[in-house]
Protein backbone atom coordinates (compact mmCIF):
# COMPACT_ATOMS: atom_id res chain seq x y z
CA UNK A 1 0.00 0.00 0.00
CA UNK A 2 1.22 3.64 -0.96
CA UNK A 3 2.11 5.37 2.42
CA UNK A 4 0.17 8.17 0.87
CA UNK A 5 -3.48 5.91 0.60
CA UNK A 6 -6.22 6.33 3.14
CA UNK A 7 -8.66 3.92 4.27
CA UNK A 8 -12.04 5.81 4.10
CA UNK A 9 -14.58 3.94 3.64
CA UNK A 10 -15.18 -0.37 2.45
CA UNK A 11 -17.04 -1.20 -0.50
CA UNK A 12 -20.16 -2.44 0.65
CA UNK A 13 -20.75 1.45 2.25
CA UNK A 14 -21.75 2.55 -1.25
CA UNK A 15 -24.13 1.37 -3.65
CA UNK A 16 -24.03 1.03 -7.55
CA UNK A 17 -24.71 4.84 -8.11
CA UNK A 18 -24.35 6.11 -4.76
CA UNK A 19 -22.12 8.51 -3.41
CA UNK A 20 -21.13 10.38 0.28
CA UNK A 21 -19.18 12.82 1.27
CA UNK A 22 -16.05 11.23 3.21
CA UNK A 23 -12.80 13.00 4.86
CA UNK A 24 -8.95 12.54 4.81
CA UNK A 25 -8.19 15.03 8.00
CA UNK A 26 -10.05 18.31 6.63
CA UNK A 27 -10.24 17.23 3.47
CA UNK A 28 -13.63 16.59 2.34
CA UNK A 29 -13.77 13.89 -0.06
CA UNK A 30 -16.51 13.14 -2.21
CA UNK A 31 -16.87 9.16 -2.88
CA UNK A 32 -18.70 7.85 -5.85
CA UNK A 33 -19.28 4.43 -7.01
CA UNK A 34 -20.48 4.26 -10.57
CA UNK A 35 -20.49 1.01 -13.08
CA UNK A 36 -18.83 -0.71 -9.57
CA UNK A 37 -16.07 1.27 -10.14
CA UNK A 38 -14.61 4.30 -7.39
CA UNK A 39 -14.16 7.77 -7.70
CA UNK A 40 -13.03 10.66 -5.29
CA UNK A 41 -13.35 14.10 -6.19
CA UNK A 42 -13.43 17.25 -4.16
CA UNK A 43 -16.85 17.49 -1.54
CA UNK A 44 -17.60 20.84 -2.14
CA UNK A 45 -18.78 22.42 -4.93
CA UNK A 46 -16.06 25.86 -6.20
CA UNK A 47 -19.42 28.26 -6.83
CA UNK A 48 -20.77 28.95 -3.40
CA UNK A 49 -19.33 25.53 -1.33
CA UNK A 50 -22.17 23.49 -1.11
CA UNK A 51 -22.00 19.72 0.19
CA UNK A 52 -22.61 17.87 -3.37
CA UNK A 53 -23.27 15.06 -1.64
CA UNK A 54 -26.53 16.61 -0.51
CA UNK A 55 -27.01 17.15 -4.92
CA UNK A 56 -27.68 13.82 -6.88
CA UNK A 57 -25.40 11.81 -8.88
CA UNK A 58 -26.58 10.79 -12.70
CA UNK A 59 -24.50 8.34 -14.24
CA UNK A 60 -21.16 10.20 -13.76
CA UNK A 61 -22.54 13.34 -13.91
CA UNK A 62 -22.71 15.02 -10.05
CA UNK A 63 -25.07 18.02 -9.70
CA UNK A 64 -24.52 20.53 -6.89
CA UNK A 65 -28.13 20.99 -4.78
CA UNK A 66 -27.92 24.65 -4.95
CA UNK A 67 -26.99 26.00 -8.41
CA UNK A 68 -27.10 23.02 -10.26
CA UNK A 69 -23.57 23.21 -11.43
CA UNK A 70 -22.47 19.94 -12.46
CA UNK A 71 -19.44 17.76 -12.66
CA UNK A 72 -17.92 14.81 -13.41
CA UNK A 73 -16.91 12.33 -11.00
CA UNK A 74 -14.40 10.24 -12.55
CA UNK A 75 -11.87 13.12 -13.27
CA UNK A 76 -13.38 15.75 -11.68
CA UNK A 77 -13.63 18.06 -14.76
CA UNK A 78 -16.63 20.76 -15.08
CA UNK A 79 -19.63 19.98 -17.08
CA UNK A 80 -22.20 22.66 -16.46
CA UNK A 81 -21.37 26.73 -14.99
CA UNK A 82 -22.42 28.12 -12.60
CA UNK A 83 -18.98 26.89 -11.32
CA UNK A 84 -16.13 28.30 -12.98
CA UNK A 85 -13.79 25.43 -12.29
CA UNK A 86 -13.48 21.49 -11.85
CA UNK A 87 -13.50 19.51 -9.03
CA UNK A 88 -10.27 18.15 -7.44
CA UNK A 89 -9.67 14.51 -8.70
CA UNK A 90 -8.39 11.76 -6.30
CA UNK A 91 -6.77 8.57 -6.98
CA UNK A 92 -8.41 5.54 -5.75
CA UNK A 93 -7.65 2.05 -5.20
CA UNK A 94 -9.56 -1.14 -3.61
CA UNK A 95 -7.42 -3.50 -1.60
CA UNK A 96 -9.91 -6.31 -0.63
CA UNK A 97 -13.18 -4.42 0.79
CA UNK A 98 -11.30 -1.64 1.98
CA UNK A 99 -11.67 1.68 -0.23
CA UNK A 100 -8.27 3.70 -0.10
CA UNK A 101 -8.19 7.38 -1.17
CA UNK A 102 -4.82 8.58 -1.69
CA UNK A 103 -3.55 11.34 0.41
CA UNK A 104 -2.91 14.61 -1.44
CA UNK A 105 0.23 16.47 -1.39
CA UNK A 106 -0.50 19.75 0.40
CA UNK A 107 3.10 20.97 -1.48
CA UNK A 108 1.34 20.32 -4.71
CA UNK A 109 1.82 23.80 -7.20
CA UNK A 110 -1.66 24.99 -8.75
CA UNK A 111 0.41 27.42 -10.69
CA UNK A 112 -0.87 27.21 -14.29
CA UNK A 113 1.96 28.43 -17.43
CA UNK A 114 1.65 30.93 -19.40
CA UNK A 115 -0.55 30.30 -22.47
CA UNK A 116 1.30 29.71 -25.43
CA UNK A 117 0.12 31.82 -28.68
CA UNK A 118 1.19 30.31 -32.03
CA UNK A 119 -2.19 30.83 -33.60
CA UNK A 120 -2.10 34.16 -36.07
CA UNK A 121 -6.05 34.18 -35.48
CA UNK A 122 -7.74 37.18 -33.45
CA UNK A 123 -10.71 36.19 -31.66
CA UNK A 124 -12.63 39.48 -30.43
CA UNK A 125 -15.49 38.79 -27.08
CA UNK A 126 -17.50 42.51 -26.76
CA UNK A 127 -19.00 42.18 -23.27
CA UNK A 128 -17.09 40.87 -20.30
CA UNK A 129 -20.20 38.92 -18.37
CA UNK A 130 -21.32 35.83 -18.12
CA UNK A 131 -21.25 34.95 -21.39
CA UNK A 132 -18.39 36.72 -22.40
CA UNK A 133 -16.13 35.64 -19.84
CA UNK A 134 -17.38 31.70 -20.24
CA UNK A 135 -16.58 31.97 -23.89
CA UNK A 136 -12.64 33.30 -22.84
CA UNK A 137 -11.77 30.65 -20.12
CA UNK A 138 -13.70 27.52 -22.65
CA UNK A 139 -11.58 29.27 -25.69
CA UNK A 140 -8.55 28.41 -23.77
CA UNK A 141 -9.88 24.92 -22.29
CA UNK A 142 -10.64 23.59 -25.92
CA UNK A 143 -6.72 24.42 -27.09
CA UNK A 144 -7.52 27.50 -29.04
CA UNK A 145 -4.43 29.54 -29.04
CA UNK A 146 -4.51 32.65 -30.90
CA UNK A 147 -5.60 35.93 -29.39
CA UNK A 148 -8.57 36.82 -27.07
CA UNK A 149 -9.54 40.23 -26.46
CA UNK A 150 -12.68 40.94 -24.47
CA UNK A 151 -13.76 44.28 -24.81
CA UNK A 152 -16.16 45.87 -21.94
CA UNK A 153 -17.80 49.10 -21.56
CA UNK A 154 -17.35 48.96 -18.01
CA UNK A 155 -14.21 49.97 -15.90
CA UNK A 156 -13.38 46.18 -14.46
CA UNK A 157 -12.90 42.89 -15.63
CA UNK A 158 -15.44 40.18 -15.18
CA UNK A 159 -17.60 40.03 -12.03
CA UNK A 160 -20.50 38.46 -10.23
CA UNK A 161 -23.46 40.25 -11.48
CA UNK A 162 -26.11 37.90 -9.82
CA UNK A 163 -24.81 39.10 -6.50
CA UNK A 164 -25.09 42.88 -7.35
CA UNK A 165 -28.65 43.11 -6.65
CA UNK A 166 -28.22 40.03 -3.14
CA UNK A 167 -25.16 40.26 -1.54
CA UNK A 168 -23.16 43.37 -2.57
CA UNK A 169 -25.96 45.48 -2.32
CA UNK A 170 -27.40 45.06 1.17
CA UNK A 171 -23.33 45.37 2.22
CA UNK A 172 -22.92 41.09 3.11
CA UNK A 173 -20.10 41.04 0.31
CA UNK A 174 -17.09 42.83 -0.20
CA UNK A 175 -16.25 44.37 -3.17
CA UNK A 176 -12.79 42.32 -3.64
CA UNK A 177 -15.42 39.55 -3.37
CA UNK A 178 -16.54 40.36 -6.60
CA UNK A 179 -14.84 39.88 -9.34
CA UNK A 180 -14.48 36.57 -11.09
CA UNK A 181 -10.50 36.01 -11.28
CA UNK A 182 -7.74 37.69 -10.79
CA UNK A 183 -5.80 39.82 -13.30
CA UNK A 184 -3.48 36.69 -12.79
CA UNK A 185 -5.62 34.10 -14.62
CA UNK A 186 -5.92 36.77 -17.62
CA UNK A 187 -2.74 37.29 -17.66
CA UNK A 188 -1.50 33.86 -17.62
CA UNK A 189 -4.17 32.67 -20.27
CA UNK A 190 -3.11 35.45 -22.64
CA UNK A 191 -6.37 36.79 -22.37
CA UNK A 192 -6.68 40.93 -23.09
CA UNK A 193 -8.80 42.87 -21.25
CA UNK A 194 -9.75 46.30 -23.33
CA UNK A 195 -12.42 48.46 -20.74
CA UNK A 196 -13.76 51.21 -21.02
CA UNK A 197 -14.39 51.29 -24.61
CA UNK A 198 -17.46 51.74 -26.39
CA UNK A 199 -18.30 49.44 -29.74
CA UNK A 200 -20.34 51.88 -31.91
CA UNK A 201 -19.92 49.40 -34.76
CA UNK A 202 -19.66 46.03 -36.06
CA UNK A 203 -19.57 45.43 -39.84
CA UNK A 204 -19.94 41.67 -40.26
CA UNK A 205 -18.93 42.23 -44.23
CA UNK A 206 -15.64 43.42 -43.67
CA UNK A 207 -15.24 41.49 -40.08
CA UNK A 208 -14.29 44.97 -38.56
CA UNK A 209 -15.27 46.75 -35.02
CA UNK A 210 -15.74 50.57 -34.49
CA UNK A 211 -14.69 51.68 -31.26
CA UNK A 212 -16.49 55.28 -30.31
CA UNK A 213 -13.54 57.40 -30.63
CA UNK A 214 -12.69 55.88 -34.03
CA UNK A 215 -10.65 53.17 -33.71
CA UNK A 216 -11.15 50.24 -35.62
CA UNK A 217 -10.19 46.54 -34.97
CA UNK A 218 -10.25 43.61 -36.96
CA UNK A 219 -11.31 40.05 -36.32
CA UNK A 220 -11.35 36.44 -37.40
CA UNK A 221 -14.02 35.21 -35.04
CA UNK A 222 -16.65 37.36 -33.03
CA UNK A 223 -18.42 36.70 -30.24
CA UNK A 224 -21.30 39.62 -29.43
CA UNK A 225 -21.95 39.06 -25.59
CA UNK A 226 -22.77 42.61 -24.75
CA UNK A 227 -26.26 41.88 -22.71
CA UNK A 228 -29.17 44.48 -21.79
CA UNK A 229 -29.41 47.65 -20.68
CA UNK A 230 -32.23 48.67 -18.50
CA UNK A 231 -35.38 49.85 -19.67
CA UNK A 232 -36.04 53.97 -18.21
CA UNK A 233 -39.87 54.50 -18.27
CA UNK A 234 -40.60 57.09 -20.34
CA UNK A 235 -42.31 59.54 -17.79
CA UNK A 236 -42.81 62.98 -16.77
CA UNK A 237 -38.90 63.48 -13.70
CA UNK A 238 -36.94 59.88 -14.73
CA UNK A 239 -34.66 62.69 -15.39
CA UNK A 240 -34.93 63.79 -11.71
CA UNK A 241 -31.42 62.49 -9.83
CA UNK A 242 -31.77 59.54 -7.70
CA UNK A 243 -34.06 57.89 -9.88
CA UNK A 244 -32.07 54.67 -10.22
CA UNK A 245 -31.00 51.33 -13.04
CA UNK A 246 -29.43 48.49 -11.78
CA UNK A 247 -27.61 46.72 -13.86
CA UNK A 248 -23.74 47.34 -13.99
CA UNK A 249 -21.22 47.59 -10.59
CA UNK A 250 -21.02 51.52 -11.29
CA UNK A 251 -25.28 51.47 -10.77
CA UNK A 252 -25.07 49.25 -7.64
CA UNK A 253 -22.31 51.61 -6.06
CA UNK A 254 -24.37 54.78 -6.74
CA UNK A 255 -27.32 52.95 -5.61
CA UNK A 256 -25.62 52.27 -2.12
CA UNK A 257 -24.37 55.65 -1.81
CA UNK A 258 -27.79 56.74 -2.35
CA UNK A 259 -28.96 54.86 -0.27
CA UNK A 260 -26.79 55.38 2.80
CA UNK A 261 -28.11 59.06 2.88
CA UNK A 262 -31.89 57.95 2.63
CA UNK A 263 -35.03 56.90 4.48
CA UNK A 264 -37.37 55.78 2.55
CA UNK A 265 -37.27 54.37 -1.01
CA UNK A 266 -39.89 53.10 -3.75
CA UNK A 267 -39.02 50.67 -5.90
CA UNK A 268 -41.24 49.81 -9.72
CA UNK A 269 -41.09 46.41 -11.04
CA UNK A 270 -41.84 43.19 -8.96
CA UNK A 271 -38.98 41.99 -11.19
CA UNK A 272 -36.27 39.55 -10.13
CA UNK A 273 -34.01 43.13 -10.23
CA UNK A 274 -36.79 44.89 -8.35
CA UNK A 275 -37.84 42.41 -5.50
CA UNK A 276 -34.28 41.53 -4.30
CA UNK A 277 -32.96 45.19 -4.42
CA UNK A 278 -36.09 45.71 -2.42
CA UNK A 279 -35.10 42.61 -0.04
CA UNK A 280 -31.36 44.62 -0.15
CA UNK A 281 -32.86 48.31 0.65
CA UNK A 282 -34.86 46.64 3.08
CA UNK A 283 -31.86 45.21 5.01
CA UNK A 284 -29.79 48.41 4.72
CA UNK A 285 -32.83 49.98 7.08
CA UNK A 286 -34.92 51.95 4.47
CA UNK A 287 -38.41 52.11 4.22
CA UNK A 288 -39.22 50.39 1.27
CA UNK A 289 -42.06 50.66 -1.08
CA UNK A 290 -42.71 47.90 -4.17
CA UNK A 291 -44.59 49.38 -7.06
CA UNK A 292 -46.07 46.92 -10.00
CA UNK A 293 -49.36 46.81 -12.31
CA UNK A 294 -49.07 42.26 -11.41
CA UNK A 295 -51.60 41.24 -8.91
CA UNK A 296 -48.78 39.56 -7.21
CA UNK A 297 -44.77 39.70 -7.41
CA UNK A 298 -43.09 37.41 -10.62
CA UNK A 299 -46.97 36.51 -11.45
CA UNK A 300 -46.00 36.20 -15.06
CA UNK A 301 -42.91 34.02 -14.26
CA UNK A 302 -44.47 31.86 -11.43
CA UNK A 303 -47.53 32.42 -11.10
CA UNK A 304 -49.33 34.60 -8.09
CA UNK A 305 -49.52 31.55 -6.05
CA UNK A 306 -45.89 31.34 -5.93
CA UNK A 307 -45.31 35.61 -6.03
CA UNK A 308 -47.96 35.44 -2.72
CA UNK A 309 -45.23 33.75 -0.69
CA UNK A 310 -42.46 36.16 -1.88
CA UNK A 311 -45.20 39.57 -0.98
CA UNK A 312 -45.87 37.70 2.55
CA UNK A 313 -42.00 37.21 3.55
CA UNK A 314 -41.34 40.76 2.51
CA UNK A 315 -44.50 42.48 4.23
CA UNK A 316 -42.98 39.95 7.15
CA UNK A 317 -40.09 42.55 7.19
CA UNK A 318 -41.68 45.79 6.52
CA UNK A 319 -41.61 46.41 2.50
CA UNK A 320 -45.11 47.90 1.73
CA UNK A 321 -47.10 46.80 -1.56
CA UNK A 322 -48.71 49.23 -4.23
CA UNK A 323 -50.02 46.20 -6.88
CA UNK A 324 -52.48 46.57 -9.65
CA UNK A 325 -50.80 50.59 -10.23
CA UNK A 326 -48.98 51.83 -12.47
CA UNK A 327 -46.43 54.56 -12.01
CA UNK A 328 -47.72 58.11 -13.15
CA UNK A 329 -45.01 60.24 -12.87
CA UNK A 330 -41.87 61.33 -10.71
CA UNK A 331 -41.74 64.68 -8.88
CA UNK A 332 -38.99 66.75 -7.19
CA UNK A 333 -37.22 69.66 -7.60
CA UNK A 334 -33.83 68.25 -8.95
CA UNK A 335 -33.71 65.11 -6.66
CA UNK A 336 -36.59 62.74 -6.70
CA UNK A 337 -39.51 63.52 -3.95
CA UNK A 338 -42.22 61.69 -4.56
CA UNK A 339 -43.89 58.71 -7.01
CA UNK A 340 -47.50 59.73 -8.59
CA UNK A 341 -49.51 56.89 -9.06
CA UNK A 342 -52.43 56.45 -11.96
CA UNK A 343 -54.77 56.49 -9.17
CA UNK A 344 -53.44 59.95 -7.93
CA UNK A 345 -51.92 58.56 -4.92
CA UNK A 346 -48.54 60.29 -4.47
CA UNK A 347 -45.88 58.23 -2.25
CA UNK A 348 -43.09 60.05 -0.91
CA UNK A 349 -39.96 59.14 -1.08
CA UNK A 350 -36.10 59.78 -1.12
CA UNK A 351 -34.89 57.52 -4.06
CA UNK A 352 -36.45 55.35 -6.82
CA UNK A 353 -34.77 52.38 -8.33
CA UNK A 354 -36.42 51.01 -11.51
CA UNK A 355 -36.60 47.24 -12.49
CA UNK A 356 -38.75 46.96 -15.53
CA UNK A 357 -36.69 44.64 -17.49
CA UNK A 358 -33.64 45.36 -20.00
CA UNK A 359 -33.45 45.45 -23.77
CA UNK A 360 -30.30 43.97 -25.83
CA UNK A 361 -28.17 45.92 -26.68
CA UNK A 362 -27.55 45.27 -30.72
CA UNK A 363 -27.71 48.56 -31.78
CA UNK A 364 -24.17 48.59 -33.37
CA UNK A 365 -24.61 45.36 -35.48
CA UNK A 366 -24.91 46.03 -39.21
CA UNK A 367 -25.29 43.04 -41.57
CA UNK A 368 -27.00 40.63 -39.64
CA UNK A 369 -30.49 39.65 -38.48
CA UNK A 370 -32.29 40.98 -35.58
CA UNK A 371 -35.47 39.58 -34.16
CA UNK A 372 -38.26 42.64 -33.61
CA UNK A 373 -37.25 43.40 -29.77
CA UNK A 374 -33.37 43.68 -30.91
CA UNK A 375 -32.14 40.26 -29.82
CA UNK A 376 -29.86 38.39 -32.26
CA UNK A 377 -30.86 35.32 -34.51
CA UNK A 378 -28.90 32.95 -33.58
CA UNK A 379 -28.76 29.04 -34.93
CA UNK A 380 -28.03 26.05 -32.78
CA UNK A 381 -24.57 26.52 -32.42
CA UNK A 382 -25.10 30.33 -31.49
CA UNK A 383 -23.69 31.48 -34.84
CA UNK A 384 -25.52 33.84 -35.84
CA UNK A 385 -23.50 35.02 -39.75
CA UNK A 386 -20.11 34.19 -40.80
CA UNK A 387 -17.26 34.72 -38.11
CA UNK A 388 -20.35 36.02 -35.54
CA UNK A 389 -21.92 34.68 -32.95
CA UNK A 390 -23.78 35.72 -30.22
CA UNK A 391 -24.81 34.62 -26.43
CA UNK A 392 -26.40 35.37 -23.53
CA UNK A 393 -28.91 37.94 -23.02
CA UNK A 394 -29.16 39.02 -26.52
CA UNK A 395 -28.93 35.39 -27.83
CA UNK A 396 -32.45 34.78 -29.92
CA UNK A 397 -32.34 30.59 -30.20
CA UNK A 398 -34.48 27.69 -30.45
CA UNK A 399 -35.44 26.20 -27.62
CA UNK A 400 -34.78 22.18 -28.25
CA UNK A 401 -37.07 21.28 -25.78
CA UNK A 402 -40.39 23.17 -27.69
CA UNK A 403 -38.99 24.35 -31.09
CA UNK A 404 -40.05 27.28 -30.87
CA UNK A 405 -37.56 30.84 -30.16
CA UNK A 406 -36.89 32.32 -27.04
CA UNK A 407 -34.66 34.34 -25.50
CA UNK A 408 -33.30 33.58 -21.65
CA UNK A 409 -32.29 36.54 -19.06
CA UNK A 410 -30.51 34.45 -17.19
CA UNK A 411 -26.67 34.57 -15.86
CA UNK A 412 -25.98 30.40 -16.29
CA UNK A 413 -27.64 30.31 -19.49
CA UNK A 414 -25.75 33.17 -20.61
CA UNK A 415 -22.48 31.21 -19.29
CA UNK A 416 -23.84 27.87 -21.20
CA UNK A 417 -24.26 29.53 -24.63
CA UNK A 418 -21.01 31.90 -23.68
CA UNK A 419 -19.53 28.21 -23.51
CA UNK A 420 -20.73 26.53 -26.71
CA UNK A 421 -20.29 29.34 -28.94
CA UNK A 422 -16.19 29.49 -28.09
CA UNK A 423 -16.42 25.51 -28.53
CA UNK A 424 -17.75 26.04 -32.07
CA UNK A 425 -15.79 29.12 -32.95
CA UNK A 426 -12.93 26.86 -31.99
CA UNK A 427 -13.92 24.19 -34.49
CA UNK A 428 -15.72 21.58 -33.02
CA UNK A 429 -19.20 21.26 -33.91
CA UNK A 430 -21.62 21.85 -30.93
CA UNK A 431 -25.15 22.18 -30.70
CA UNK A 432 -26.78 24.14 -27.86
CA UNK A 433 -28.87 22.10 -25.79
CA UNK A 434 -28.70 23.20 -21.98
CA UNK A 435 -31.17 23.32 -19.51
CA UNK A 436 -32.47 27.26 -18.03
CA UNK A 437 -32.09 27.39 -14.22
CA UNK A 438 -31.62 30.41 -12.08
CA UNK A 439 -32.32 31.28 -8.26
CA UNK A 440 -33.26 33.77 -6.00
CA UNK A 441 -32.84 34.24 -2.57
CA UNK A 442 -35.03 37.18 -0.37
CA UNK A 443 -34.78 37.13 3.35
CA UNK A 444 -35.31 33.85 4.94
CA UNK A 445 -36.18 31.93 1.64
CA UNK A 446 -34.93 30.73 -1.81
CA UNK A 447 -36.70 29.68 -4.64
CA UNK A 448 -34.47 27.73 -7.92
CA UNK A 449 -36.47 27.35 -11.02
CA UNK A 450 -35.09 25.14 -13.90
CA UNK A 451 -36.64 24.48 -17.53
CA UNK A 452 -38.56 27.91 -19.21
CA UNK A 453 -42.44 28.38 -19.62
CA UNK A 454 -43.50 31.86 -20.94
CA UNK A 455 -47.19 30.35 -20.71
CA UNK A 456 -48.62 27.14 -19.08
CA UNK A 457 -52.28 25.69 -19.32
CA UNK A 458 -52.20 24.82 -15.40
CA UNK A 459 -49.76 24.39 -12.81
CA UNK A 460 -49.20 21.52 -10.58
CA UNK A 461 -48.06 21.56 -7.08
CA UNK A 462 -46.80 18.98 -4.58
CA UNK A 463 -46.31 19.69 -1.42
CA UNK A 464 -47.25 23.19 0.65
CA UNK A 465 -47.20 26.73 -0.96
CA UNK A 466 -47.88 28.96 1.67
CA UNK A 467 -44.95 26.61 3.96
CA UNK A 468 -42.56 27.31 1.67
CA UNK A 469 -41.91 23.80 0.81
CA UNK A 470 -42.81 22.31 -2.20
CA UNK A 471 -42.47 22.19 -6.31
CA UNK A 472 -44.65 23.73 -8.73
CA UNK A 473 -44.69 22.43 -12.10
CA UNK A 474 -45.55 24.24 -14.86
CA UNK A 475 -47.32 22.36 -17.32
CA UNK A 476 -47.70 23.15 -21.28
CA UNK A 477 -49.72 20.29 -23.72
CA UNK A 478 -49.53 17.73 -20.72
CA UNK A 479 -45.99 18.36 -21.00
CA UNK A 480 -43.81 19.85 -17.57
CA UNK A 481 -41.78 22.92 -19.36
CA UNK A 482 -40.81 24.38 -16.42
CA UNK A 483 -40.23 23.49 -12.30
CA UNK A 484 -39.99 25.97 -8.99
CA UNK A 485 -39.04 24.35 -5.76
CA UNK A 486 -38.65 26.17 -2.28
CA UNK A 487 -36.82 23.64 0.08
CA UNK A 488 -36.63 20.84 -2.19
CA UNK A 489 -32.95 21.05 -3.48
CA UNK A 490 -32.30 17.41 -4.39
CA UNK A 491 -35.06 16.77 -6.00
CA UNK A 492 -35.04 20.47 -8.19
CA UNK A 493 -31.48 18.77 -9.00
CA UNK A 494 -33.02 15.66 -10.38
CA UNK A 495 -35.40 17.81 -12.42
CA UNK A 496 -32.62 19.36 -14.08
CA UNK A 497 -30.85 16.13 -14.93
CA UNK A 498 -34.68 14.77 -15.98
CA UNK A 499 -35.19 17.44 -17.95
CA UNK A 500 -31.54 17.09 -19.75
CA UNK A 501 -32.17 13.21 -20.31
CA UNK A 502 -35.72 13.92 -21.99
CA UNK A 503 -37.54 12.18 -18.93
CA UNK A 504 -39.44 14.52 -17.35
CA UNK A 505 -42.83 12.85 -16.12
CA UNK A 506 -46.00 13.53 -17.91
CA UNK A 507 -48.70 15.81 -16.32
CA UNK A 508 -50.40 12.39 -15.88
CA UNK A 509 -47.49 10.75 -14.22
CA UNK A 510 -47.00 13.55 -11.73
CA UNK A 511 -51.17 13.26 -10.53
CA UNK A 512 -49.27 9.98 -8.17
CA UNK A 513 -47.58 11.39 -5.07
CA UNK A 514 -45.87 8.11 -5.39
CA UNK A 515 -43.65 9.03 -8.43
CA UNK A 516 -40.05 10.02 -6.97
CA UNK A 517 -38.29 12.45 -9.27
CA UNK A 518 -34.78 11.37 -7.66
CA UNK A 519 -35.74 7.27 -8.22
CA UNK A 520 -36.77 8.08 -11.87
CA UNK A 521 -32.57 8.73 -11.93
CA UNK A 522 -31.61 5.69 -10.87
CA UNK A 523 -33.70 3.68 -14.00
CA UNK A 524 -30.77 1.82 -16.05
CA UNK A 525 -31.67 4.41 -19.00
CA UNK A 526 -30.21 7.41 -16.66
CA UNK A 527 -27.25 5.27 -15.43
CA UNK A 528 -25.91 5.15 -18.78
CA UNK A 529 -25.98 9.16 -19.43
Amino acid sequence: MNCKDVHVANTSDLRDGEMKEVSIGEERILLARVNNRFHAVSATCPHYGAPLAEGVLCGTRVVCPWHHAAFNVVNGDLEEPPALDGLKHYDVHVEGARILVEKPDATEDPHIPQATLNDPRQFVIIGAGAAGYAAAQTLRDEGFRGNIVMITREDRAPYDRPNLSKDYLHGHAEPEWMPLRSDEFFNERGIKLVLNREVTRVDARAKMITFENGDTMDYDSLLVATGGAPVRLNISGSDLRNVCLLRSFADADSIIETANRSRRAVVVGASFIGMEAAYSLRERGLDVTVVAPSREPFEAVLGAEVGAVFRREHEKHGVKFKLGSIVYRFEGSHNVEAVVLDNGERIETDMVVVGVGVRPVTQFLEGVELAEDGGVIVDSRMRVTDGIYAAGDIANFVDPRTGKRTRIEHWRTAQQQGRTAARNMAGHDTSYDAVPFFWTRQFDIGLVYVGHATSWDKIMYRGDVPSQEFLAFYIKDDRVQAVAGMNRDREMAAVEELMRLGRMPSADQLKFEDVSLVEMLYSPESMIA
